[in-house]
């Protein structure tokens, strides 16, 4: 028995147009766009959160070709920005910018370590440097 494939006509895509989401836009309130969305649309703005940088690799150019690899990490390599770090530039400007008393209750960690950590740029374990975040509010930086 054959393999028969389907051919979309011009009516078919045109239906399937119609209902498509807009990924590139936001609804009126604001949110992505569903299938459903109706109304005048925006585009959606866009928060940066961080830069990687990624090299893809060539040498595995007939994998992908074949699609035997699974996914975009077995393809791209991050590599290390060399310039400051989510410490030094996102949460040690903010710890500076609270009263030390604060930073210390609302994080449990003692007033000669805060001083480390604020004036003398030593870098917190991962145990502290989550408890600061949470402090700040930066759960997800």
């Amino acid at each position: 028995m054959g393999v028969f494939a389907r051919v979309k006509s011009y009516g078919d895509v045109l239906r399937e147009y119609e209902f498509h989401p807009e990924a590139k836009c936001a609804d009126p309130s604001g949110a992505p766009c569903s299938k459903q969305t109706i109304g005048l649309l925006a585009r959606r703005h866009v928060t940066i959160d961080g830069i990687t940088y990624i090299g893809k690799e060539s040498s595995r150019l007939e994998e992908v070709e074949e699609q035997s690899l699974l996914g975009p990490t077995d393809v791209y390599n991050a590599y290390v920005d060399p310039r400051p770090d989510e410490w030094a530039t996102k949460i040690l400007p903010k710890l500076r910018a609270v009263l030390i008393s604060e930073a210390c209750e609302g994080t449990g960690i003692s007033r000669a370590q805060m001083q480390r950590y604020r004036n003398r740029g030593a870098r917190p374990r991962a145990a502290h440097f989550e408890a600061v975040k949470l402090f700040l509010g930066q759960e997800n930086a």
